[in-house]
Parts: C-alpha cells; structure tokens; sequence
C-alpha cells in the first residue's frame, strides 16, 4: 500500500528530499501560486502552522504555475514574496506541475486518492468551476487538482484523509487539523 512516505520531492535547492522524513507528522500539502485570488490562504495557513506545528504538524507548500500563470517566478522570487508578503516559515518546495504528463507523481497520488468533489455551491463557485474547467482542458484526465490552494490533509501514518479545495473555509481546514491532532 502507498503511502505519502514513498515519494520523493524536490527542494528549492534543488536537492531531492524524502517525505519519510515527516513520518509521524500529521502533514497539510498544497500547491500554491503567489498571483491567485486565493494567495492570501497564506496568512491562515502559517498561523495553523505556528499554532500546531509543536504538536506534530507540517504544512508543505508545492508552488505551481499551471493556473493562468498565477505563479511565474523563480523559486527564489516566490520564496521570498511569502516570507516577505505572509512571514511563512512551513516548508516550502521547488515549483512544481500537478495537472498533465509533467504532473509531480505525489500530487496525481494525492488527487487519485481523494478525487475531485466540486468547489461547491453559488455563483461564486460555478464561475470558478466553469474557469477551472477552461484552464484544465488541456490536461484532460490528467487534471488532478482544479485549482491553486487545493490542500490534501494526510495523517501521521501517510494516508490521504481529506481533500480541501480553495473554497472550503480556512477555518473548516483548521478546525479539521486540530482534530487530527
């Protein structure tokens, strides 16, 4: 059986880096972009990780640029936009693909794991749903995550349990890692 403890990642750096090294963390992974509407998830995000992470937890933030080139810097360049911009201190790794060929084979896991259920109801959300379906035609079944700041919430034995699209309410997340915790 898969678990997140068999993929390998990689760095800003460039080095490779073993997700077995956060086995027994409780772990929230998202990719993110810097240019979103939902870039300020950031702020959320780190005060979780400043809130939790004495408790076990690990935020690891995959950057990508897949969705109307909302993230188009270099990993230094949007490095250093976060910590500047939101104070993030959680892991954060080279910029990576989620959607088409190119896809990070942690992130298809991710999605294969806990599929696609809709961004949810209103307006709001058909017309995301409607842009996110325009976006992601050319990557046909290959396109695992729909949006920027889709965050999969894996507990301390590696198993995907939740999947939590850029609309779900930041304290919903919360509220759910404080109880896996």
């Amino acid at each position: 059986m898969t678990t997140v403890y068999d993929f390998t990642v990689k760095e800003k750096s460039g080095n490779m880096k073993s997700l077995n090294d956060y086995r027994g963390k409780l772990l929230l992974i998202v990719n993110t972009a810097t240019g979103c509407g939902f870039t300020p998830h950031y702020d959320p995000l780190e005060a979780m990780y400043k809130e939790f992470r004495d408790q076990g937890f690990e935020i690891l933030d995959f950057p990508c640029n897949q969705f109307a080139n909302q993230a188009p810097g270099s990993d230094e360049e949007i490095h250093e936009f976060c910590t500047l911009k939101f104070g993030t201190e959680f892991p954060q790794f080279a910029k990576i693909d989620v959607n088409g060929e190119s896809a990070d084979p942690l992130f298809a896991w991710l999605a294969t794991e806990k599929p696609f259920e809709g961004f949810g109801k209103g307006l709001k959300f058909k017309a995301l749903d409607a842009f996110a379906k325009a976006n992601n035609k050319a990557f046909g079944d290959k396109a695992y995550i729909k949006w920027n700041f889709t965050k999969f919430l894996v507990d301390r034995e590696g198993n995907v349990v939740a999947r939590y699209e850029p609309t779900v309410d930041m304290e919903v997340v919360r509220e759910a890692v404080k109880a896996a915790l």
